[in-house]
């Protein structure tokens, strides 16, 4: 066990953790809502420092991430845990491992040597924390990323952007790149649903983008609960308004799965028409994932329309010139390539 971050002691040995929107008030002898902070005598321990459940080579386009170093290798790593109670997890398997399973920790121990070691071994670019939600186990990725960072290595937060301004302030300095689920955007759906706010999600966005993160945005559209047209007219506007038309916006098809199968997988309609309403919105780069073999995966340049970044079963072609330039025209295409 470590000490946790990001915490403030209470009367009675209680303890406020500061670490994401939760702001949990903890109790001796309990945990918090992600399941792996405890109260321990009137200290915040983290139960899942260096606990790796999950450590994989991954293309960087699988985060995903489309805008940063293109088809290069993220060493992607996670722990057991999350803040958010999501009935369509689609990683419940470890993400929901404690509440499901009585608090149960699991986990290789690792250091955050061996983590860099192994991404550099394995020639990846970045590091990615991911498949669960890295703001609970903060800890270990904030040594990770620091330690990547002076090994030349980008760092990736793949995330529900629940996470504190002070917890952003933290790992600011490291993070080169985020992929923020912006599961929805109405309260109704993230509190019944997800058992968070909408709110501090759209302000750990808009404070990313200002502080020269490259954010990158997905949406799983789920059929008869986030996928109307104006709803999605709301959230697309917020996006080019608020961080910017290059702003890369990801739709992912849903697949029945965890606690929310009583409906089938999203329309491929619905994903093209959701698409339409992005690109109507001014967004330059909108994809469609969750579909193999669709050509929404494809970067096009925002000047010309030519293919500028090729992609098919994460198979990656670069069509372009001076690191970020289309090959076609010489327009510049967004990002850090």
């Amino acid at each position: 066990m470590t000490e946790a971050l990001l915490y403030r002691k209470l009367k009675a040995q209680q303890v406020q953790c500061h670490l994401c929107q939760h702001r949990c008030v903890i109790s001796v002898g309990r945990r918090g809502l992600c399941g792996v902070r405890e109260n321990r005598a009137g200290t915040l321990e983290s139960l899942v420092y260096g606990r790796v459940v999950a450590s994989h080579v991954d293309p960087i386009e699988k985060k995903p991430i489309f805008h940063m170093l293109p088809g290069s290798r993220a060493y992607s790593i996670a722990t057991v845990g999350c803040n958010f109670t999501c009935r369509f997890c689609q990683n419940a398997d470890i993400a929901q491992l404690p509440a499901d399973r009585g608090g149960m920790i699991v986990g290789a121990n690792t250091t955050p040597e061996e983590v860099v070691e192994e991404a550099l071994k394995t020639g990846c670019r970045s590091l990615a924390y991911t498949y669960t939600e890295p703001t609970i186990f903060f800890e270990f990725a904030l040594d990770c990323a620091r330690l990547a960072a002076s090994r030349g290595l980008r760092n990736i937060f793949v995330t529900n952007g629940y996470m504190t301004p002070e917890a952003l302030g933290m790992i600011r300095p490291y993070l080169d790149a985020a992929n923020v689920d912006l599961k929805a955007f109405t309260e109704r759906f993230y509190g019944e649903t997800c058992g968070a706010r909408l709110k501090p999600v759209l302000e750990t966005l808009k404070a990313m983008a200002a502080a020269g993160i490259l954010v990158e945005v997905t949406t799983l559209l789920i059929p008869e609960l986030n996928d109307s047209p104006k709803e999605l007219q709301n959230l697309t506007a917020f996006l080019a308004r608020e961080l910017g038309p290059a702003t890369p916006w990801h739709i992912s098809r849903f697949h029945p799965t965890y606690r929310m199968t009583d409906r089938a997988p999203t329309s491929p309609v619905t994903l093209e028409q959701a698409r339409d309403i992005g690109l109507a919105a001014g967004l330059r780069y909108v994809y469609i994932g969750n579909v193999p073999g669709s050509t929404s995966e494809n970067t096009y340049c925002p000047s010309c329309g030519n293919i500028v970044i090729n992609r098919f079963h994460y198979n990656t072609r670069v069509n372009l010139i001076d690191t970020n330039r289309c090959a076609y025209c010489h327009s510049a295409v967004d990002g850090l390539f």
